[in-house]
């Protein structure tokens, strides 16, 4: 299948690449720094562009079987970089017919805002990530509001880990079960399997161990 991935030099965009080409996948890898995405192989195209820069977006779209967005901020909280970024690759995927979205968000965006306890309901989205994460709650509108077949995933918060293939998802927004945790291989290996599974098209499934 063919790919593009939007934020492909982030923790999580580095494990979807990975894998997606270990998986045989054609991977187009959209970084506004290439050369901090040291892989190499000859499935993989790397392209240099800004996200904010419709047209660069948009000819990364053209042709590809389905597009993926893992965007981050890194430490800048007041960026809109999630929210706006998703809006151009959602209306360049609308203008070139490319339909298959797949886009990461947070758990406790929506209704899965139940599952989370207290320290990240009231310290960390309440205090801490109160902007980034409202900025997430902008970026799923924007995709549910598309005309795309979307998938939004919502992760819990990241651990260092292995791809292991063992995490619960899907889960209720009451869930108070699950360890609100899970590592960027897991989360990559859970999107990849989005492509070949139309289980959660049209859905926001949660993702924890």
């Amino acid at each position: 299948m063919k790919l593009v991935i939007f934020g492909s030099t982030g923790g999580t965009g580095r494990q979807l690449v990975q894998q997606a080409l270990e998986e045989e996948h054609t991977v187009t890898a959209f970084a506004r720094n290439p050369a901090q995405l040291d892989i190499k192989h000859t499935n993989l195209n790397i392209v240099q562009g800004d996200v904010m820069n419709f047209s660069s977006v948009e000819k990364a779209v053209q042709d590809q079987d389905a597009v993926i967005c893992v965007l981050g901020a890194g430490q800048n909280m007041n960026s809109t970089i999630r929210s706006q970024g998703t809006r151009q690759i959602i209306q360049a995927m609308e203008k070139e017919g490319i339909r298959r979205f797949i886009c990461q968000s947070t758990l406790g965006a929506g209704d899965s805002w139940g599952s989370l306890n207290f320290f990240w309901k009231y310290i960390m989205f309440g205090f801490l990530l109160r902007k980034p994460f409202a900025d997430h709650q902008k970026q799923e509108n924007y995709v549910q509001q598309s005309c795309l077949d979307w998938t939004i995933v919502r992760p819990g918060a990241f651990v260092e880990g292995t791809r292991t293939g063992h995490y619960r998802h899907g889960f209720p927004g009451n869930d108070k079960t699950s360890k609100l945790k899970i590592s960027r291989a897991d989360v990559a290996d859970f999107i990849l399997k989005q492509l070949t599974d139309d289980t959660y098209l049209g859905k926001t499934p949660s993702l924890s161990y």
